[in-house]
C-alpha cells in the first residue's frame, strides 16, 4: 500500500490529481493537507470525501507542529501546494514567499527527519522566464519575471538541496499551463469559457499574442505518477504536450465551441511583466517512455462541456470573493 501527502489537494491540479489515483489504484492511502484558501475547494473532491483511502486534513504546510504529526504516516510527499497566480503576486507578493518557499522549507525538513522515500516538488515551466526561439530544457538558467515564479525557483533550488546535501529523494516538475475540470476561474482558460457562457467580456492583455503550451490536467496527473515510478532522484523532468498557441488563437477556439460573438473580445492594457512566450522541451521525460495522451482539440471540447455542465461550481466561486477581485483587476475593460 502506497501512503501519499498529497499537499494543495483541494486545488486544481491537485483534486485531480488525488481522484487519477484513486481510479487508478486500488493500493493507495491519500492524505489531502490544504489551507483551504480561495481557490482550495472541497466541492472539487466532494465525490470522494468518504473512500476508504481518501482523509483530508485542514492545514497549512507552514505549521511546523501539523506537518510533524502527518509525515510518518506517509512515504511520498507530492506538493502542489503554492500561491500560484500571477497578478495576485503582483499585488501580493509576500504571501508567495511564505507559501511557496517557506512552505516547501517545513515539509523538505520534515520530510528528512522522517526519511521519506519519495519527495515530488511540483514546480512550473514558469521559472524559465520567456523565450523567443526554441525551448527550455531542465539545464537551462532560471530566469523568473514575476514574484510567483521567482518563489517557485526558490522552492526548486530549495528542494535540488535538500538532495544534494541530505540525499533526501527529491524530484523536480516543470509542467506547462494545464486545463481541465476544476481550475478556478481566474485563469484564462475557466475564466473566458464562464464568462462566455454568461455573454460577458472575455479580457485579452496586450496583442493576445502571447504564447503558451497547454497540457490537459489528467496528462499532467499523469506524467507526476509514471516520474513516481520511473523518474530518477535528484533529477528535474519538464512536462509539456507540445500544444503552443496565443492566448488570442485560444480564445477565437472558446467563442467557436460555445457559439458565442467575437464582439464579446475585448483588449485590456498588458500585465506587468508579462512574459512573451513559455516553452520547455519534454525529450528527458518522453526518453523513459511517458508521453500525453489527450488531443489538444478534444480536450478542449471536454473541458469546455464540463464547466457548461457545473454552471452551479463555478458560479458560486464567481459570486463572491473573486468577483471582487475580478471586478478590481479589469475595471479598464
Amino acid at each position: 500500500m502506497r501512503k501519499l501527502l498529497v499537499t494543495g489537494g483541494a486545488g486544481f491540479i491537485g483534486s485531480n490529481f488525488i481522484h487519477y489515483l484513486l481510479n487508478q489504484y486500488d493500493d493507495v492511502d491519500i492524505i489531502n493537507l490544504d489551507k483551504l484558501t480561495y481557490a482550495g475547494n472541497l466541492a472539487n473532491l466532494k465525490d470522494v470525501e468518504r473512500h476508504p483511502h481518501y482523509q483530508f486534513v485542514k492545514g497549512d504546510i507552514c505549521d511546523k507542529k501539523l506537518v510533524d504529526e502527518l509525515m510518518p504516516e506517509v512515504q511520498i510527499v507530492v506538493n502542489f501546494a503554492a500561491e500560484s497566480h500571477v497578478d495576485r503576486s503582483i499585488g501580493s507578493p509576500d504571501d508567495f514567499i511564505k507559501t511557496d518557499v517557506f512552505g516547501a522549507f517545513v515539509l523538505l525538513e520534515t520530510a528528512r527527519k522522517n526519511r521519506i522515500e519519495k519527495f515530488i516538488q511540483i514546480s512550473t515551466d514558469e521559472v524559465y522566464g520567456s523565450i523567443q526561439d526554441g525551448s527550455f530544457t531542465e539545464n537551462d538558467p532560471l530566469m523568473p519575471s514575476s514574484p510567483y515564479s521567482a518563489s517557485k525557483a526558490g522552492a526548486d533550488r530549495l528542494a535540488f538541496s535538500y538532495y544534494v546535501t541530505y540525499k533526501l529523494p527529491v524530484i523536480v516538475t516543470r509542467c506547462s499551463n494545464n486545463f481541465g475540470p476544476y481550475q478556478y476561474p481566474e485563469k484564462l482558460i475557466p475564466l473566458f469559457v464562464t464568462n462566455a457562457i454568461e455573454d460577458k467580456k472575455l479580457p485579452i492583455y496586450g496583442d493576445g499574442m502571447n504564447v503558451r503550451d497547454w497540457i490537459f490536467v489528467d496528462d499532467h496527473c499523469r506524467a507526476i505518477d509514471f516520474l513516481m515510478d520511473n523518474g530518477e532522484v535528484g533529477e528535474t523532468y519538464n512536462i509539456g504536450a507540445g500544444n503552443e498557441k496565443t492566448n488570442l488563437f485560444i480564445t477565437d477556439l472558446i467563442l467557436k465551441h460555445l457559439e458565442k460573438s467575437d464582439e464579446l473580445k475585448t483588449f485590456v492594457p498588458d500585465r506587468l511583466g508579462h512574459d512573451r512566450r513559455y516553452s520547455v522541451d519534454c525529450t528527458k521525460i518522453r526518453k523513459l517512455g511517458w508521453q500525453p495522451k489527450y488531443d489538444f482539440e478534444d480536450a478542449i471540447i471536454e473541458t469546455v462541456l464540463w464547466y457548461k455542465r457545473n454552471a452551479d461550481w463555478w458560479k458560486q466561486i464567481k459570486s463572491g470573493e473573486y468577483l471582487e477581485y475580478y471586478k478590481q483587476q479589469y475595471q479598464t475593460a
